[in-house]
This record gives C-alpha cells, sequence and structure tokens, in this order.
C-alpha cells in the first residue's frame, strides 16, 4: 500500500512567505508571489518609502527618504491612528458607567478618543433631588444634551438617572431639571459639553515652509492662504506656534479661554514630535534627554524618548514633551550633537494628527472638543 505523504513534507505543497518556516518573510533571492507593499523600486535601492517618509502626508519635495523598506518609510512602531499614542486613550471607547449608550455615539466629525480619564471633582447627591441650578424658566437638561449632539433625547434622560451628567460640577439625577445654556457648564461622563456654536475648532496639519500666522507682511505663505473661503470670515488664531521648517499638528479656534489654557505651562499640555537625526546615535542619548540638559535659556527634559526607526546614516525618534518653550525639540537635539533634519508634531493632548493630509484642515468633533477641555480642566 502507498504510504500517504506527511502534512507539510509533500514538494506539490508552496511554502508560505517563501522561505523556510514561512514567517521570517522572503529568503535571499526570492521573489513575493503576488504583489509588493512598499511601492514601486527607487533609484536608492529596494522598498523604498512612499510620499516621503512620515505617514503625516508629507509630499515627496520634503526630500523625506531615508532608504526603510516598510510601507509608508518609517512606520514601525505607529498607531493605525496614523499617530503616536504614548498613553493616550484606545478608541473604540467602551460604554458609559450605567452601561448605557455612549455620548456622541453618532458624531458627524472627528474621532472617538475614548472615555474621559480625568475626571472633574463632582458633587454627588444622596438621592435624587432637584438641582440648585434648575432654572424654571429654562430648557429641559435631556433636551439640551440632545441639541449638542450627545444622544437622542430619550438616551440622555437614561444618562442623567445613571448619574453620568453634571451640571456645574454637581452630578444631577432629576429628569425634570431646566437649565440656562448661556450660563451653566455640563459635562456628560467628563466631557464639557460645547454649547455655544459660535465657538470654532480645527486642526491644521502645516506643511514645511509656511509661517505660523494669519497674515505676513513679507509674502510668505502662511495659516489663511489655507482656510477655505467659508471659514476667512472666522477670526482664528493659532494654538501655540510651529517654526518655519517644522510640519504637523497646529490647532486653530476663536476659543480664547481653551487657547490660554492649552498653551499655559502650568497645565503641561504634553505634545509628541517625530524627529529625523543623522545616525548612528550614541546610547545614552535618550537618558540624558529624559534626565533633562541645560540649555541657555534654562533646564529642558523630554517626557518620554522612544526610537522607532532607523537606516544607515538616519534615525527617527519620538519625543514627548509638555514645554511650549521656543524651537525648544530642534535645541535640545542640538545640545546632544544631533541636529534636526526633519520635525513633525504628530499630537497635541489628546488630539492626533492620524493620516489627514498635510496642507488639510478638518473640524474637530464634539468628542474631540471635549477630551481637549477636560484636559485644561474646563
Amino acid at each position: 500500500m502507498t504510504q500517504a505523504p506527511r502534512s507539510g513534507s509533500g514538494r506539490s505543497n508552496p511554502r508560505s512567505g517563501g522561505g523556510a518556516g514561512g514567517s521570517r518573510g522572503f529568503g535571499k533571492g526570492s521573489k513575493p508571489a503576488s504583489g509588493r507593499t512598499g511601492g514601486p523600486k527607487s533609484s536608492g535601492g529596494a522598498g523604498a518609502p512612499r510620499e516621503g517618509g512620515f505617514k503625516s502626508g508629507a509630499p515627496k519635495s520634503g526630500g523625506f527618504k531615508p532608504g526603510s523598506s516598510r510601507e509608508g518609510g518609517f512606520k514601525s512602531g505607529a498607531s493605525k491612528e496614523g499617530g503616536f499614542k504614548p498613553g493616550g486613550p484606545r478608541t473604540g471607547a467602551p460604554k458609559g458607567k450605567g452601561g448605557g449608550e455612549r455620548a456622541f455615539r453618532n458624531e458627524r466629525f472627528g474621532k472617538n478618543l475614548g472615555p474621559v480619564t480625568k475626571r472633574t471633582h463632582t458633587r454627588r447627591p444622596g438621592k435624587p433631588v432637584i438641582s440648585e441650578h434648575h432654572d424654571p424658566e429654562g430648557i429641559r437638561l435631556q433636551k439640551v444634551m440632545a441639541s449638542a449632539g450627545v444622544a437622542s433625547r430619550r438616551v440622555c434622560e437614561e444618562m442623567i438617572t445613571e448619574g453620568r451628567v453634571e451640571v456645574d460640577g454637581e452630578v444631577v439625577t432629576e429628569l425634570g431639571v431646566r437649565v440656562d445654556p448661556k450660563t451653566v457648564s455640563i459635562h456628560v461622563d467628563g466631557m464639557r459639553l460645547q454649547l455655544d456654536e459660535t465657538q470654532k475648532y480645527y486642526v491644521f496639519n502645516k506643511p514645511r515652509g509656511v509661517v505660523s500666522t494669519m497674515e505676513d507682511p513679507e509674502g510668505r505663505p502662511c495659516i489663511s492662504d489655507y482656510l477655505k473661503s467659508t471659514n476667512k470670515h472666522e477670526r482664528l488664531f493659532h494654538v501655540g506656534r510651529l517654526d518655519t521648517n517644522t510640519e504637523g499638528l497646529l490647532l486653530l479656534t476663536n476659543d480664547g479661554e481653551l487657547a490660554n489654557r492649552l498653551t499655559h505651562p502650568s497645565y503641561e499640555v504634553p505634545k509628541t514630535y517625530l524627529v529625523q537625526v543623522r545616525g548612528p546615535m550614541a546610547h545614552g542619548i535618550g537618558a540624558q534627554m529624559r534626565e533633562g540638559i541645560e540649555l541657555e535659556d534654562g533646564f529642558a527634559k523630554v517626557d518620554s524618548f522612544r526610537l522607532v526607526d532607523s537606516t544607515p546614516g538616519h534615525i527617527l525618534v519620538e519625543v514627548v514633551l509638555h514645554s511650549g518653550r521656543n524651537r525648544i525639540v530642534r535645541r535640545m537635539f542640538d545640545a546632544v550633537g544631533h541636529p534636526v533634519e526633519r520635525l513633525v508634531r504628530t499630537q497635541m493632548g489628546p488630539i492626533r494628527l492620524g493620516d489627514q493630509r498635510q496642507g488639510s484642515i478638518r473640524v474637530l468633533g464634539r468628542h474631540e472638543v471635549g477630551h481637549l477641555m477636560a484636559v485644561v480642566g474646563l
């Protein structure tokens, strides 16, 4: 009787992955069975990155092609949201405390950033009572919430009875409460509702060479050049600055209180950057930058330092810091002997650049605005 071939040993079975063991990828001299994922070859070598390396929408003219073999350039360790999430909340947030529907579930704009981890101090009533903020001439609380896009009115009523809603810092569980939305602050699951429709919030992916001003007397490209005609009449201003050669996330708003808190050093809002420098980098540079470096205007340090990728002659590093001092990232890397070749800000507080196209401006969703306000105690 002819013996059956052993599973996986017959020559007629093609090997998965093109090499012994299958999981090691393509072996020496072998070719992939299907289309390549790294894009077409470039003259600089096989598997050159697309779109200039950074996955933040950078144009090819940025010159950022260190020859990484991964798709999209330096991408190892990057999150699927197109940005890096050092300790940030996960998407696909769990439901509210009472097991009910998530707030802003049907949000049209922006991203779901999950639950707020930093809650404000609240006062909880011992039993359902009419809130001291009840205004007989006001609007029912659940109607105000529904108008702000939290959920349907019925779901908003459930959120109130579950103790997930606060009015001026007090948890309200009574459905009969009426409020004046112009005079109170309302939080749902720790997120403040934006009840003033005149306040606008945007994220701008600033390209290299653009000045962080609305107008430039020298005629250089500036932020207003990228605003749509519908936004031209809005008196927007940028939160913080990025120097001309730095790219990435810049918040635009007409909310002065939020802008002031985001830039004030006492709130320590973290900012995440991708930094490309010349390599190799000596061991211990990261520890040195975490411990602190003496600069001409004082002591400076990063909150975190992480090697993202390296290729011959180039190093890509992710740093997180909360300092807003002028050109702080560039000056710190200069101090350790690695001048910055390219710098991109990918995140500010809970707001991530993601895969937003460079030069574009997008509206922040209400869920994102709520998280942004929670970071600075609003």
